[in-house]
């Protein structure tokens, strides 16, 4: 499988003491790969999610984003990676409040220029409908609930089209049934080929990845290859990635 994302021996510290959260850590992440990151609070998952996408840089070790070393890019080369090559979702999605949720769905794609406002808003209410939030364009962002805000956020994530959708913890403000359907967008995403990294706490959240990651103090110390969601019952993988959690003591 083709690398996407390749992190050689990074360390990342953090304090007067520099405490390494990421302590020589390496990983390849594969094209049309998805993959979730599991650990305690404080072992280093969301670290490792801003050191693999460059919006926080590792003080030691290299991190490439399509061949493309990160620490050699100039601001301006990172700006437009992050924009264009990379898409986020996090657990509070940030939508600017002086704008309807159409216009944030189209922020990133209208930042970047080069197409018509038309055609912008054209593929924002496309999103919108494979999302379930068609319909909702006019309102403004204290208008709808929780999971209608994920879902925009999520079709902004998506609007300059990225290889890899990264997730800090995308679902930990919702209720059990928006997780479910938030988690069936990710995977639907996923199986048209884009790449997915998420960070969660979530065991029935990493059940929809194919490969999770266990970290504890900075490192990977175990890693798990799901089966295919043809194989097997879904309980079956949350009960896999909880033996996991048992043992380093998640």
């Amino acid at each position: 499988m083709e690398n996407l994302i390749k992190a050689e021996n990074i360390v990342k510290s953090f304090g007067k003491k520099e405490r390494n959260v990421i302590d020589d850590l390496t990983l390849d992440i594969g094209k049309g790969e998805f993959i979730a990151v599991m650990g305690p609070s404080g072992s280093g998952k969301s670290t490792l999610l801003y050191a693999l996408s460059g919006m926080d840089p590792v003080q030691k070790g290299r991190v490439s984003f399509m061949g493309k070393d990160l620490s050699l890019l100039s601001e301006k080369e990172k700006a437009e990676m992050l924009r264009t090559g990379m898409g986020f979702v996090f657990q509070q999605p940030t939508l600017l409040k002086n704008l309807n949720i159409l216009d944030n769905i189209m922020l990133p794609a209208c930042r970047r220029g080069g197409e018509k406002r038309e055609i912008i808003a054209q593929r924002a209410r496309a999103y919108m409908e494979k999302t379930g939030i068609g319909g909702l364009e006019d309102r403004e962002i204290t208008q709808v609930s929780g999971g209608q805000l994920q879902r925009a956020g999520l079709c902004r994530a998506l609007m300059n089209n990225p290889p890899i959708l990264f997730g800090d913890e995308p679902t930990g403000a919702l209720n059990s049934r928006t997780v479910e359907e938030v988690m069936d967008l990710f995977s639907l995403i996923h199986a048209e080929g884009r790449t997915v990294f998420l960070v969660t706490h979530d065991a029935r959240v990493a059940a929809r990845a194919e490969r999770v990651l266990f970290m504890a103090d900075g490192k990977i110390v175990e890693e798990t290859a799901l089966p295919a969601m043809g194989g097997g019952t879904r309980e079956d993988r949350v009960g896999l990635i909880r033996k996991k959690m048992e043992k380093i003591g998640i």
